[in-house]
């Protein structure tokens, strides 16, 4: 789908910040924005949250969980007034951003249960994922539009920028015996704990 048959933008603005709001004003914030943060210490992949510099877990979850929330709001309203296109939905995110998103959905329950009171969808669709965000694109417009102000650009990052990050995220991964973004390593804790009980082979 191209930018010229994607919603108005203002539209979109509109609609995601009313979206936002009804999710603020839900009995079971509280506890979707405690349960995100604490599924990072569960799953976190190797080339999403390292991709922000000096990332920290205890400084960074909480305004990071605020622009997956945002941009889970703008999806929705996407779909919405899309008529339910999850291709249009699907808006292109920054690797960190998008990994906290995986965490809020995670919350199965809450997010379910959400969108059942506030009668919206929040669309993810695994397969039509791109990770090709750049600066200036028709998420940075919706963003706007809303009226939240500034993206913060420590984890707005563009995916060249991104790109060479992981680059260098890989070269110590690899110096650390794990493969390719984390997806593999050669470490045997079988043979390990053999060699700590003095037995060969």
């Amino acid at each position: 789908m191209t930018i010229s048959s994607m919603p108005e933008v203002g539209e979109v603005g509109r609609r995601a910040a009313e979206i936002l709001d009804k999710m603020q004003a839900h009995p079971v914030y509280g506890r979707l924005k405690s349960s995100s943060m604490k599924y990072s210490t569960c799953w976190a992949t190797f080339t999403g949250y390292p991709a922000i510099s000096r990332w920290s877990l205890e400084r960074d979850a909480a305004p990071l969980l605020d622009e997956a929330l945002r941009v889970l709001a703008l999806k929705a309203a996407v779909f919405d007034l899309s008529g339910g296109d999850e291709r249009a939905a699907e808006l292109l995110v920054p690797a960190p951003v998008d990994e906290m998103i995986h965490a809020v959905l995670a919350q199965f329950t809450l997010m379910t249960r959400l969108q059942s009171d506030l009668g919206v969808t929040f669309p993810h669709a695994t397969e039509l994922e791109q990770f090709t965000y750049t600066r200036g694109g028709i998420t940075d417009a919706y963003y706007a539009a809303a009226g939240w102000g500034e993206q913060p650009l420590r984890y707005w990052l563009d995916s060249a920028e991104v790109n060479r990050r992981l680059g260098l995220l890989n070269e110590r991964y690899q110096a650390a015996g794990l493969g390719r973004d984390g997806r593999s390593h050669d470490f045997d804790f079988d043979r390990n704990e053999r060699l700590a009980a003095g037995v060969s082979g």
